[in-house]
């Protein structure tokens, strides 16, 4: 059976993730529905990883393993043709056998948009940002600058999974323009994320930003490793997975 390694872009409004426990519209389920159709039996999809209701991705990657009498479908022309307007394959290639979409994963990278012009919101842009006002941007440069590195990110986990450790290592979160002159997009990239942890980094450095909290107060939230101490999540709808790194 050969082992088929996708490349997935999606807009994620209108799906309860990629993948989550119990009964609603995943792109994982979009995947494996259109899958079942071509290969006429059941066809299991792994993800890289989940993905939050509303969360968006430019670069998800997963895989499955397809029956050998339709190895030679070409599954990025076959998938498009029946997948809704929201949900692209951008590459579609036999992998080796030992290649799995999440096990063999080395980083992830997310960019969060945030929307800084407080008399609107462009319409185009509002399901992709989140709208935020009067940030000091220079104070949440510097309070980024602490989150990088090895450090235990307990205090950015929201409940709802087991893991083995918390501890994970970011990059240096770059700060770079966005498509609109309104738009600041901030990137995270590491071996590994916790449940949410983008969102719960976002929504500390948008409080930092906002004046409600020092960037060493920052640091003293990731050094307490308590939940307790963290500022709210960011929404879902700012955040993208842009690329897996294997």
């Amino acid at each position: 059976m050969p082992r088929i390694r996708l490349t997935v872009a999606y807009v994620g409004t209108r799906y309860l993730g990629w993948q989550i426990q119990g009964r609603g519209q995943t792109v994982q389920g979009t995947l494996e529905e259109k899958l079942a159709r071509i290969c006429q039996e059941p066809v299991r999809v792994h993800g890289s990883g989940r993905t939050d209701s509303g969360v968006h991705a430019l670069g998800q990657v997963a895989h499955f393993d397809a029956p050998d009498s339709k190895a030679r479908i070409p599954w990025q022309k076959a998938l498009n043709s029946m997948l809704p307007d929201d949900i692209a394959i951008l590459d579609a290639r036999e992998a080796e056998p030992s290649f799995h979409a999440r096990f063999s994963v080395r980083s992830k990278r997310y960019a969060y948009t945030l929307w800084t012009e407080p008399d609107f919101t462009l319409p185009q842009r509002a399901p992709f940002v989140w709208p935020v006002r009067n940030l000091d941007l220079e104070s949440m440069d510097r309070a980024a600058a602490f989150l990088a590195g090895t450090h235990d990110f307990a205090a950015f986990q929201n409940a709802g999974t087991e893991v083995k450790g918390t501890v994970r290592t970011l990059e240096p979160i770059r700060r770079e323009p966005g498509q609109h002159p309104c738009e600041w997009v901030f990137r995270f990239q590491a071996d590994g994320f916790l449940k949410q942890m983008v969102r719960n980094l976002m929504g500390l450095l948008v409080e930092v930003g906002r004046g409600g909290m020092s960037p060493d107060e920052a640091r003293a939230v990731l050094e307490s490793r308590d939940r307790r101490l963290a500022p709210a999540t960011a929404p879902p709808q700012g955040l993208t997975l842009e690329e897996v790194i294997y």
